[in-house]
């Protein structure tokens, strides 16, 4: 089987990124063929070359760019037809916007398929996307299928689940802790309002008026420059709760693992979140988890059993679900152990390549 990845960005800096990766590496020597063209060019297009990958790159410019836009568009036609793959893949909403012309003049359409990575709110670009001719929208989740559902015209959709690759390290949980030192609460993803890192900070603040002590360990950056003001806001909001000190900000990291490995509970305060690749990442580790009950994590965490579902991401909710876990090492230590065997029976990264393959295969065959 042929496909045509259509890519958005340059640099890996998210979940949608990070879920393409886990798929081109679980795939690495199977009998499929994956070609990539992204419209932005960056390090990773440059690595995946460096890897064996064919990769084009056909800068697209921005959207209220018309000309560089049509040349794109005519461009990756020319692509398509050169390659002739089985399905291209508009790899999130924006590439749809390009992909979508570009397989009309190639004659293509039959073909098209993008993937929705997100919970669609009404967007205009995700409303511009769905209207653009397609085959199927891939989803992360049920919770991403059914938002999608509800754009018009209704079109058929699919959900693959995303997987993560086993840490490189043996796993042998979170990191012990001399007795008396204050446990760590951890949270990984870009730094954006709808994130949640000020609201685990306050929750924290709470917390420490409960007479409990934590640390947090807050990893990312404000990847893609999307919320430039709410990154530079982070160290201003823990000086004001008086939470410097026993709070990191690390800032853009190139991998995320080894500060996982750190947390004695891995929180992810979305509400809602589209899936939660994060929350495998630990899981994977043996690391307990946090999520909100909403959206993906309803499909990934089971509550009381492989990590805790808070009832919203308000830093009350968020307090209250936190302080059953930091009350025994023992809970999460249980909690940690079930939710790596969860990931091993459903969320490896092998896992995630045979759904997405079955699932491409069945839209070749007409299924």
């Amino acid at each position: 089987m042929r496909l045509l990845f259509i890519v958005p960005w340059g640099e890996r800096l998210g979940g949608g990124e990070i879920m393409l990766q886990t798929l081109l590496d679980s795939a690495t020597g199977s009998e499929h063929e994956l070609e990539l063209a992204f419209l932005r060019d960056g390090p990773w297009p440059g690595e995946l070359r460096d890897a064996g990958w064919r990769v084009e790159v056909i800068p697209a410019g921005r959207l209220r760019q018309p000309l560089h836009a049509a040349r794109c568009v005519l461009a990756l036609s020319r692509l398509m037809r050169e390659r002739s793959p089985d399905l291209i893949v508009g790899w999130i909403a924006t590439a749809q916007l390009y992909a979508a012309p570009a397989a009309t003049i190639a004659g293509m359409t039959d073909r098209l398929l993008w993937w929705q990575h997100e919970i669609a709110a009404g967007h205009w670009i995700d409303r511009l996307a769905t209207l653009l001719p397609a085959r199927a929208v891939g989803c992360s989740s049920r919770a991403a299928a059914g938002a999608q559902e509800r754009l018009r015209p209704r079109r058929r959709t699919f959900v693959v689940a995303p997987g993560s690759p086993p840490p490189l390290e043996p796993d042998e949980g979170p990191a012990k802790r001399s007795s008396g030192e204050p446990p760590v609460l951890g949270m990984v993803g870009r730094l954006q309002p709808w994130k949640g890192q000020d609201r685990l900070l306050r929750a924290q603040a709470l917390l420490r008026d409960r007479g409990l002590q934590v640390r947090t360990l807050i990893v990312g950056g404000d990847a893609h420059g999307l919320s430039s003001g709410y990154a530079e806001s982070l160290p201003g909001l823990v000086a004001e709760l008086g939470l410097d000190g026993i709070v990191t900000l690390t800032g853009q990291v190139p991998d995320p693992g080894p500060y996982i490995e750190q947390m004695d509970v891995l929180v992810n305060a979305s509400d809602p979140e589209p899936f939660g690749l994060v929350l495998l990442e630990a899981m994977a580790r043996s690391v307990p988890v946090l999520a909100v009950a909403s959206g993906g994590p309803l499909e990934i965490v089971e509550d009381g059993s492989t990590g805790v579902l808070a009832s919203s991401g308000q830093p009350a909710a968020l307090a209250d679900a936190l302080q059953r876990l930091l009350a025994s090492p023992d809970l999460r230590e249980q909690m940690g152990r079930a939710g790596r065997e969860r990931y091993l029976a459903e969320f490896t990264a092998d896992a995630m390549r045979e759904r997405f393959f079955s699932a491409m295969a069945a839209l070749v065959s007409g299924g």
